[in-house]
């Protein structure tokens, strides 16, 4: 049996979505900047992904723009803001971001600029006071994580975002884990900047978004024939831009349906697992994406970590994936269960399941089986021992 359930590291690509990329490459290969009939070919499909894209989040659809994935969607929000300054200014985001903003913005700080990261509570979750506390008068954005990729936790973004609109500050925020699993709607969310990518939604690798809210100046980082409203030249890679679109609209057709269904699952899951012995959950169980799970592995120090799990459930053929990463050989834990107050110990043995579209009762049944059996033949004496 074969079992995956790393649905927030990507998602396998739908049928319609293959479909609609299999036709841009044969028959809409046209480069979207050309005049004549071939080219016109394309930037049509181009459009209706924008469009499709737009939907998904009530935006307009001159407010997306086509990036390469998440990451550089993060990027261009944070360095396209950043570089309208002369001298360094003051940025704010989470202690829990994921690397795509964590790494650019150590950059600006490298450059001078100074940086908050505000402190989460056990669960991962920030304080708007502490928001509210951090904003200086050269504060120019503020960028919180919607839904934390590693222990699934949901952050207040509509009460962050009206925090930094009334300090006429900017708001950012990487919605990659939440779109096309809850619903998103920028007109109603006090949002200046929205990151979403396409892998994620059951679409291609190698494509994503920035909504840039109308009104709003970015300095591109790609320099060249100005497309993408001059803010991400390049000729646009038309077969994944038309393949993410189908799949956010497929993801927006099916959200009300999928959404509770992926809840259920993952309820099913944490309370299979509720009394597993050397597994404590993380990660705030009431603000959390519908379709993720994670726990740490305890009392099993170096020698049983997250790291030990992944491999023993690959074996058995279930796919998850852990939080701490290992450099030069060294085994490192989780910077994001530090910033949540755990000890190195413990953010060495995060694990995290994610469920989707193929994801059912059933494998939940036998995943929570098999980490069960794992756990007991990797730490009987503690097991015996708690009994």
């Amino acid at each position: 049996m074969q079992i995956y359930l790393d649905y927030s590291a990507t998602t396998p690509p739908r049928q319609e979505v293959i479909t609609a990329m299999q036709d841009v490459l044969t028959a809409s290969w046209g480069n979207p900047s050309s005049l004549h009939e071939w080219g016109q070919r394309a930037a049509t499909l181009v459009e209706r992904a924008r469009m499709q894209v737009a939907s998904l989040i009530n935006a307009l659809a001159e407010s997306i723009i086509f990036t390469s994935g998440g990451t550089e969607a993060d990027n261009l929000a944070i360095l396209g803001v950043a570089q309208h300054y002369r001298t360094p200014q003051h940025i704010v985001i989470s202690s829990v971001e994921h690397s795509a903003i964590a790494e650019p913005v150590r950059l600006l700080e490298q450059w001078g600029w100074d940086v908050t990261r505000l402190p989460v509570n056990l669960h991962g979750r920030v304080n708007p006071i502490d928001l509210e506390n951090a904003l200086r008068p050269n504060t120019v954005l503020v960028s919180v994580i919607y839904g934390q990729s590693e222990v699934g936790t949901l952050q207040p973004i509509h009460t962050l975002g009206q925090i930094a609109r009334a300090h006429g500050v900017l708001f950012h925020t990487d919605a990659v884990q939440v779109a096309g699993r809850l619903p998103i709607d920028v007109q109603q969310l006090p949002v200046d900047l929205l990151s979403i990518s396409s892998h994620k939604i059951y679409g291609p690798q190698g494509a994503g978004a920035l909504y840039v809210r109308p009104d709003v100046e970015l300095v591109p980082m790609m320099l060249g024939g100005g497309q993408e409203l001059r803010l991400r030249s390049g000729t646009q890679a038309v077969p994944a831009i038309a393949g993410f679109g189908v799949a956010a609209e497929l993801a927006a057709a099916e959200l009300a349906t999928e959404t509770p269904r992926l809840i259920g699952l993952r309820e099913r899951l944490f309370e299979q697992l509720a009394d597993t012995r050397n597994l404590i959950p993380t990660g705030d169980r009431l603000h959390r994406l519908p379709h993720h799970v994670s726990f740490s592995v305890v009392g099993g120090g170096q020698n049983v970590t997250g790291k030990t799990l992944v491999r023993q459930l690959n074996l058995a053929g279930v796919g998850i994936s852990a939080g701490s990463a290992c450099h030069s050989g060294k085994l490192s834990p989780s910077p994001i269960l530090l910033a949540m107050g755990y000890s190195d110990a413990i953010a060495l043995g995060g694990i995290r399941l994610t469920l989707g579209r193929e994801t059912t009762a059933a494998d939940v049944d036998w995943t929570a089986m098999v980490i069960k059996q794992v756990l007991e033949r990797l730490m009987p004496l503690q097991l015996v021992a708690s009994r």
